[in-house]
């Protein structure tokens, strides 16, 4: 008896032994299944792309929402950007462009169609509200994307909306406005452009005016970030010594590849880095392709003839040229140059990662402000093969979230705790 209790406990330890044996093995080889297929997806583009908070800070898609009474929610009818293809691309949130053309609107007018560009951006979010929310920070971002809603911000491109005035500048804040570029490719009253820098007609100001580094002072005061888009080199570098906060490029590409006016020097990305600021990498073919530029810079007399006879045919009606108008002469030019390669864009991209650092590059896209976007994109349904292009030239899941909308987030946070002190918002608009 005492032999057989003891045969059947040695058995028993045996079972027991070989079971556990055999449960550590399956363990081993699910945790092993599991770890590469978390690889799998952390190495699959597509996978990596959906898993961002994807932001592009610059489109001019509000010209449409005003003059062509054209909703965000409606099929794109010829644009680049709307709802279906911003939930195909996964791009969750837009910093939509309050864009006044100089040419069109005096100087004395520009605050009237920058308000008329700002509330056609609102009242897209007041007739989708289950798909829109309009978001003034980027914790609300967050809470946008974790509802399924798409992100509303704005940006003006060109500080002639200002009208000279810090009260308007403060308004614009309060309205939701969170960024604004300094010029636009017109020199103001208080800020030299990249635009028409080489213009001895144009009165210069070389770089920033004192009343132009009141305007920087008061947008880090405000919380509001500064775009050094479109400006000049001398403004740059003085917005640079003038700024407490970090700044953006909303839609700036990179001269050592693109020898384009508005794009940035090494010098500036290097610059931008050190200040902590970020970059966002443009997408129209005249700044991200050498051969293109100069075929579209050839096209410039014959184009603004067009332009020219669009506005006297206008003006005699006794109203400014519609969006759709201007865009269309541009689209007909850009059409006998063709579209500039898609890895002329990607290009683009590596060279800033290269020199500013993958901390201080994003996406500033221009879309519906641009004649044509480079091959391969179409519209914001098309964002996932910048993600695929660049993870197949080495860069890693941590890097794409980075540049897909981390870095943007990073720089709307700091540029918020460097207010001053809370501004003042009307009852019920929050922060």
């Amino acid at each position: 008896m005492n032999e057989m209790m003891r045969f059947m406990r040695i058995a028993g330890f045996c079972a027991c032994g070989f079971l556990l044996s055999a449960g550590c093995f399956l363990e081993a080889q699910a945790t092993r299944q599991s770890s590469k297929e978390t690889m799998s997806a952390t190495q699959d583009p597509l996978a990596v792309h959906n898993s961002s908070i994807v932001i592009d800070t610059h489109a001019d898609t509000p010209q449409r929402f005003v003059d062509e009474h054209w909703n965000f929610t409606d099929p794109l009818n010829g644009g680049m950007l709307n709802f279906e293809s911003a939930k195909k691309g996964n791009l969750d949130a837009q910093f939509f462009s309050i864009w006044v053309d100089p040419g069109q609107y005096a100087s004395n007018a520009s605050a009237r169609r920058t308000l008329e560009l700002i509330d056609g951006t609102l009242e897209q979010v007041r007739r989708a509200p289950d798909k829109l929310a309009l978001c003034v920070t980027a914790d609300q971002i967050v809470a946008a994307h974790q509802k399924g809603k798409f992100a509303v911000l704005m940006g003006i491109e060109g500080g002639h909306s200002i009208e000279n005035s810090l009260g308007l500048l403060r308004d614009y804040y309060r309205l939701g406005v969170r960024y604004m570029t300094l010029t636009w490719s017109n020199t103001n009253d208080w800020a030299d452009s990249s635009g028409d820098i080489d213009n001895p007609a144009i009165k210069h100001h070389d770089g920033l005016t004192p009343f132009g580094k009141q305007v920087v002072a008061e947008m880090n005061r405000l919380g509001m970030m500064v775009d050094i888009s479109h400006v000049s080199d001398k403004t740059f570098w003085d917005v640079m010594e003038v700024t407490k906060a970090p700044v953006i490029a909303s839609h700036s590409s990179a001269r050592a590849l693109t020898n384009a006016q508005r794009n940035m020097t090494d010098d500036m990305l290097r610059a931008v880095a050190k200040n902590n600021g970020v970059v966002m990498v443009n997408f129209f073919p005249a700044f991200i392709d050498e051969q293109w530029r100069l075929a579209w810079n050839a096209q410039k007399p014959e184009r603004q003839k067009a332009q020219e006879a669009l506005e006297a045919e206008y003006k005699a009606k006794g109203l400014p040229v519609p969006y759709a108008a201007s865009d269309r002469v541009d689209r007909e030019f850009a059409e006998k140059i063709g579209r500039a390669p898609f890895n002329s864009l990607i290009d683009h991209f590596d060279h800033a990662i290269k020199v500013a650092g993958i901390d201080h590059v994003g996406i500033g896209t221009d879309f519906d402000g641009i004649p044509v976007p480079p091959e391969g994109i179409n519209s914001a349904a098309d964002l996932p093969k910048v993600t695929a292009a660049l993870m197949a030239r080495g860069y890693s899941a941590d890097d794409m979230h980075k540049l897909l909308g981390g870095n943007l987030m990073r720089v709307f946070r700091a540029v918020q705790a460097a207010q001053e002190k809370t501004p003042v918002i009307a009852p019920g608009q929050g922060q």
